[in-house]
């Protein structure tokens, strides 16, 4: 089979929680929380905003709500189908760098939207969009986890107590 050779956990994810790098400075942290929530945030909203257009999208494009429906389809069904691929790709190639690569095909996959002819073209660059969105969000959430570890490993929220 295809990827035997590597561990789930390989070397990369093993340091990237190794408790003996250095600890993210509380400057960093803020930057990484912020750019983390806008970059999951636009693909989260993404998903959801589209629907308000769709009216507006048949009458311009002259297409069938069948057609424009897949422009909201296309977004959730490749967000969907690649999530997990998304994470596991962060554990293997660094979770920045699919952050940023998420970003960049999220953005580029935006430009396409904006500049799409027809109803086809906006469906293909909405698919486009949900590759990157796939990318970011894990990997949003992957870069805060790891920014804040120390504080979790001093013990800042992993105690509940229940009396």
């Amino acid at each position: 089979m295809i990827g035997q050779d590597r561990t789930p956990c390989d070397e990369g994810a093993l340091r990237a929680g190794a408790t003996s790098d250095p600890a993210c400075p509380a400057r960093a942290r803020r930057w990484v929380l912020a750019t983390s929530i806008i970059g999951s945030s636009m693909a989260f909203v993404d998903g959801s905003v589209v629907n308000v257009a769709l009216p507006a999208l048949q009458s311009e494009l002259a297409a069938p709500m069948s057609s424009v429906q897949w422009v909201v389809n296309a977004y959730l069904l490749m967000l969907g189908a690649l999530i997990l691929v998304g994470g596991s790709a962060g554990d293997r190639f660094g979770r920045r760098r699919v952050f940023i690569v998420g970003v960049v095909v999220f953005t580029l996959g935006s430009l396409a939207c904006g500049l799409a002819p027809g109803v086809d073209a906006l469906v293909v660059a909405r698919a486009v969009q949900g590759v990157g969105g796939a990318l970011l969000v894990p990997n949003s959430l992957a870069l805060i986890s790891a920014a804040y570890a120390s504080l979790t490993e001093e013990g800042f929220g992993t105690t509940l107590n229940i009396d």
